[in-house]
């Protein structure tokens, strides 16, 4: 967790030497620390060796690439809640929706400008070490719904018969924000909102694929679901008692 005297630091993985130069370049002059790697072996030493707040990292690399090293990212019993942002080469949105499945937690679409980038990591960062409202962060541990259980600590849920489902990082998010707001319509702005802390563009299909995912996580049958249900033409609700546990 980051404290008010400690500045982010940012991983820039990326096989580019210039890019990664521009990006440190303006990242450090914004007040934000930097580390750079070139592949997936030096990703792992440098998260071996320091902290680490947030991960820029290109989908095309040598080696294994971005959408191999984030799924083992989110496999990593240490290294797995570091937020990643994922580039990918604009107009590839195959990329983008597999990325997002594989755990990214945001992604832009190259070429870009350093201030867009900028703001997508303190948008992700201040999402990402954000306590829930009113809420002290010792307070709730653990919430339950149709027979599921969200553990908050452990970042994952529990089925009925007792089996952890993992989640990413995004797909926590999303659940958590329908957990927190029960029988309530929301829709792809408001959810992206919440979660990601931007707004919705006409073709940013994430919350839908999200949802798709946990969908398909927690059982809940994609043609007649009952617990994540679609709203025609207005959004999402989550239409199940809610029970939070101190």
């Amino acid at each position: 967790m980051i404290t008010m005297d400690t500045t982010a630091q940012i991983l820039i993985v990326d096989d580019d030497r210039e890019i990664r130069s521009l990006l440190a370049e303006y990242l450090d002059a914004n007040g934000l620390r930097t580390l750079g790697a070139n592949n997936g072996n030096e990703m792992r030493k440098i998260l071996e060796e320091s902290r680490v707040d947030l991960i820029v990292l290109d989908l095309t690399l040598p080696g294994d690439d971005g959408l191999t090293l984030c799924r083992n990212l989110r496999s990593h019993p240490v290294h797995f809640g570091i937020p990643v942002i994922m580039l990918t080469a604009r107009g590839e949105s195959l990329d983008r929706i597999l990325g997002l499945e594989m755990g990214a937690d945001d992604y832009l679409s190259k070429p870009f400008e350093p201030r867009e980038l900028f703001a997508r990591i303190r948008s992700v960062l201040r999402r990402t070490q954000a306590l829930p409202p009113n809420m002290a962060k010792s307070e709730v541990k653990k919430i339950e719904f149709s027979g599921l259980t969200l553990d908050l600590i452990a970042r994952h849920v529990v089925n009925r018969a007792g089996v952890v489902i993992a989640l990413s990082g995004a797909e926590f998010r999303v659940l958590k924000v329908f957990l927190d707001h029960p029988n309530r319509i929301l829709n792809r702005d408001q959810l992206l909102e919440l979660t990601q802390g931007r707004e919705a563009d006409p073709f940013d299909r994430s919350v839908d694929i999200q949802i798709s995912r946990l969908r398909q996580k927690l059982g809940d049958d994609a043609r007649t679901p009952n617990i994540i249900k679609t709203i025609r033409n207005e959004g999402y609700i989550l239409a199940t008692t809610v029970t939070v546990e101190q």
